[in-house]
């Protein structure tokens, strides 16, 4: 028996009814602001490239390093999860994958995960039941049939979401192609990149040498 899952409209709101009814008041006035976003958990190839994702897992699980991080502390290995390694994807099914993560959604009760990702569900993907085992295909066939329509690829959902600016992070030794590809595709949407020098600075990281040397290669320094 499936349950229903339904949002709590105060439900980041202050609790005593005086601050409450204060913060309502001041959301509201902001409510309808255009979204600059300074951190977004987001792959500029995304709309580079504008193409459909594929399925649940893709976008939503294998990408998301707060999902599969929770879940591997809890002995969830992360093959079983669809998230790729440094040898590339593992070969598990995508709804084999998803169903896994519904097994252990519960996990995720009042982290800042769950409030998003059931917001999405609601707000975005028009879906009324809770994410558990029982309802694991249903969101995932669900979900893909949203995403192979016009409306949900990367573009469509930016301006859906009335994004002002869209700051993505790129580490020192990036090419930046897809921010290029982006510039000249002629879209409207304002993406920008912004400097995250960690791969280039932590000298005990085992990838350190490597991302040097392409650092080197990019700017044409000796380093």
């Amino acid at each position: 028996m499936t349950r229903p899952l339904r949002l709590y409209e105060d439900r980041l709101l202050p609790s005593d009814p005086v601050q409450r009814d204060i913060a309502r008041a001041l959301y509201k006035t902001v409510a309808d602001l255009p979204i600059v976003s300074p951190h977004g958990h987001t792959d500029p190839r995304w709309f580079a490239t504008d193409e459909p994702w594929r399925n649940a897992t893709e976008l939503l699980l294998a990408p998301d390093h707060y999902l599969f991080r929770m879940l591997y502390s809890q002995g969830v290995p992360l093959e079983r999860l669809g998230v790729p390694s440094r040898t590339g994807a593992p070969a598990t099914d995508p709804r084999a994958a998803w169903r896994t993560f519904a097994e252990h959604y519960h996990l995720f009760r009042g982290t800042p995960s769950r409030l998003w990702l059931d917001h999405s569900f609601v707000a975005v993907l028009g879906i009324d039941v809770k994410l558990e085992a029982a309802t694991a295909d249903h969101y995932y066939d669900r979900i893909g049939e949203a995403l192979a329509s016009p409306a949900f690829r990367p573009r469509a959902l930016f301006d859906r979401f009335g994004i002002e600016v869209l700051a993505t992070t790129e580490g020192a030794e990036a090419d930046l192609s897809a921010h290029h590809a982006i510039a000249a595709s002629g879209w409207g949407g304002r993406v920008i990149t912004t400097y995250r020098p960690d791969g280039v600075i932590d000298v005990e990281h085992e990838g350190f040498r490597g991302a040097m040397a392409r650092f080197a290669e990019l700017t044409g320094e000796d380093v």
